[in-house]
């Protein structure tokens, strides 16, 4: 084979491969309109549902929520009744609007029907929150809310400038998982940014030996952090057992520095 032909080739190859495996991270989604609610009247929350690759802005379709609820004072409660259809990123997606009526901290959590991913061999369920401080008060941000995998915050997940260290520890059935990796990606709603290469538009960090662990986001905006775990447990494809692949996800917004006006 001529060098240079060999050359060719081998640059083809490196080149699909990363167009293939960029934005190959999925997140599932749930962002507020408002994640710190300070005026005194009432007023309500938007809040979009969707299943997609956010740096990129690609949508992926999601069905109607297997369950769909708040938190608030270890009380729960159903909201699956006020979804609505709509369409994030080109795709089918969710809505729905929360009347926040008292002061507390509020956790919206997704737990989609599985999803099949035939680049994995697997089918994915991603158990999604994030949270929402009202009225000045904010008592149970880093609760545990039941979920079968769940990132349980260490920071406060809101009120944080950019270049703050978010922590969290991963737990799967109420147990930190040691090592666990986590995938951490930007929501760029607006397409503004570019990632300098490939590799970052999704990065990874490892957590401890006791599921702990840090990221020091670079801007300002919605962060989405999934740590994968495998269940144990499998679900039918076309005749064949596959395993269900869980993850953890949190989203976190982060607040510009301002200078007074």
């Amino acid at each position: 084979m001529n060098h240079s032909y060999g050359k060719i080739l081998v640059c083809a190859f490196v080149l699909v491969f990363l167009s293939a495996s960029a934005g190959y991270s999925h997140f599932g989604m749930v962002i507020p309109s408002d994640n710190m609610v300070m005026k005194d009247d009432e007023r309500s929350i938007d809040l979009e549902l969707s299943f997609s690759h956010p740096f990129e802005g690609r949508g992926m379709e999601l069905v109607k929520p297997e369950r769909f609820f708040v938190v608030k004072d270890g009380k729960k409660e159903s909201l699956l009744d006020s979804l609505e259809s709509a369409e994030v990123m080109g795709e089918k997606a969710w809505q729905a609007n929360y009347p926040v009526k008292r002061p507390g901290a509020y956790t919206f959590c997704m737990v989609p029907e599985p999803y099949w991913e035939p680049a994995e061999d697997c089918y994915i369920i991603h158990y999604t929150k994030t949270v929402a401080a009202a009225y000045g008060l904010d008592e149970g941000w880093d609760a545990e809310v039941g979920l079968k995998t769940e990132i349980v915050p260490l920071t406060k997940p809101y009120a944080l400038y950019e270049n703050n260290l978010f922590q969290g520890v991963v737990k799967l059935n109420g147990e930190p998982v040691p090592h666990a990796e986590v995938e951490v990606e930007y929501y760029d709603r607006e397409g503004r940014f570019e990632a300098p290469s490939d590799y970052m538009v999704t990065q990874t960090v490892k957590a401890d030996k006791n599921g702990v662990f840090s990221y020091a986001v670079p801007g300002s905006g919605w962060w989405g952090f999934a740590a994968l775990s495998t269940s144990g447990e499998t679900k039918v494809h076309k005749g064949e057992e596959k395993e269900i692949e869980l993850g953890a996800v949190i989203w976190v917004r982060f607040e510009e520095w301002r200078e007074k006006k």
